[in-house]
């Protein structure tokens, strides 16, 4: 028999697991619950009045009120920590409360950002309608080439944020030279890595200093939470912690944190029922006479497919085609759709379509859709879990109506 005493469990083992370190305990007696509790409380009593006093002079580390920590929150983060290879993490009230958490830990007014120019459409709107209010500039680049960052580095620059696989282009960025770049400057890098989830991607482990999940997506993959998790060095996360959340509010509910780590349970399984599925989609779409593109990181014919094999333990479950006969077209697709669902948000058991242009990505403006890729053609589709054959079947007879 194998000696496993040394070795490193598999992510599907941690994903179920966990690293147990809740204090499952009540007194002396274990409570031995299989799954964590939901501590469904927004205050914590202390011992005595100096044991308060202790807590928020910082020498204790006891539990105060749920904005700031609960035990139900710290465990989905010591998970969410283990599996993207951070010291710490942070979960959130949503996906856009962890990007505005981490812009403000990281800048403040007068300071710059450089960012990939095409991003999840909130974060678009963050970046170039409220920031700037607030004096923090930003400046979007073409994420395909690191040297793109670099030229667009300035003295204020004090963040580089990337979205890899970018939403709904599907263009990466190489994370290590990006890294390498923005190391020679002492400028953070933070990567957006909801579609690969730690799973398929560890920016960390490429040389990133943050991670941002919108955990609404694939981490709870169900489609009943909204979260967003950040994961990073213990430092920098205990000032996110107590000085951005503290001020900013945006906390997880302790039974969100719950859904999320139920979530996690099968993430594995998922991802990988996701990415068999996707890639059978995106063959049947390569081959139909209305589909003038295909857009998936595991087709060859994707110019950075190279990269995603190399980056990548797998390429995901997000598809974007254009449909021959334009926007019209595309409208045509999604509204005779029978099994897919024609809804935003993406990672779900279902299989979700939408149209960027006018839906996820409507912050564009029509002159930065097509800067960035967006054709008003281009249908984004997030392959569910249901047979292949049927989410096959479905989007043939919705291209027949065109």
């Amino acid at each position: 028999m194998a000696d496993h005493k040394n070795t490193e469990p598999g992510f599907a083992t941690l994903c179920i697991h966990g690293k147990k370190h809740l204090d499952k305990h009540e007194g002396e007696k274990p409570i031995r619950a299989v799954s964590t509790p939901i501590f469904q409380s927004s205050t914590f009593a202390f011992e005595n009045a100096e044991h308060g006093a202790a807590v928020f002079r910082g020498e204790d580390s006891s539990y105060v009120y749920t904005r700031l920590g609960n035990p139900t929150q710290t465990a989905l983060e010591t998970e969410m920590a283990y599996l993207e290879k951070g010291e710490a993490a942070l979960a959130l009230a949503s996906g856009m409360a962890a990007a505005t958490t981490a812009v403000l830990t990281c800048c403040q007014t007068g300071d710059h950002i450089v960012a990939g120019d095409t991003l999840y459409g909130g974060t678009h709107q963050l970046f170039t309608q409220t920031l700037p209010r607030f004096g923090i500039s930003v400046t979007e680049v073409p994420a395909y080439n690191p040297e793109n960052f670099a030229k667009a580095i300035t003295k204020k620059t004090k963040l580089i944020y990337l979205e890899t696989p970018a939403n709904p282009t599907l263009v990466l960025t190489d994370i290590a030279a990006v890294a390498e770049i923005a190391r020679a400057k002492g400028i953070p890098v933070l990567v957006d890595n909801t579609f690969c989830t730690p799973y398929l991607q560890n920016p960390l482990e490429l040389g990133a200093d943050i991670v941002l999940l919108s955990a609404t997506k694939y981490i709870g993959g169900h489609g009943d939470t909204v979260a967003g998790i950040l994961v990073g060095g213990a430092e920098w996360m205990m000032q996110a912690r107590m000085e951005t959340l503290r001020d900013v509010g945006g906390c997880i509910s302790p039974f969100n944190a719950w859904l999320l780590l139920r979530g996690l349970k099968t993430l594995p399984v998922r991802m990988d029922r996701h990415m068999a599925n996707a890639m059978e989609v995106a063959q049947f779409l390569s081959y139909h006479p209305k589909v003038e593109k295909v857009i998936y990181p595991g087709l060859k014919t994707h110019p950075q497919y190279e990269l995603a094999a190399r980056q990548q333990r797998g390429f995901g479950g997000m598809i974007s085609f254009m449909v021959a006969g334009g926007r019209e077209a595309g409208r045509v697709v999604m509204d005779n759709v029978q099994l897919c669902t024609l809804a935003v948000s993406l990672g779900d058991v279902d299989t979700l379509i939408e149209h960027p242009a006018t839906m996820t990505h409507s912050t564009y403006n029509e002159e930065e859709l097509l800067k960035v890729g967006i054709d008003p053609a281009m249908v984004r589709l997030s392959v569910g879990l249901e047979n292949v054959e049927d989410i096959i079947a479905d989007v043939r007879q919705a291209l027949a109506k065109i």
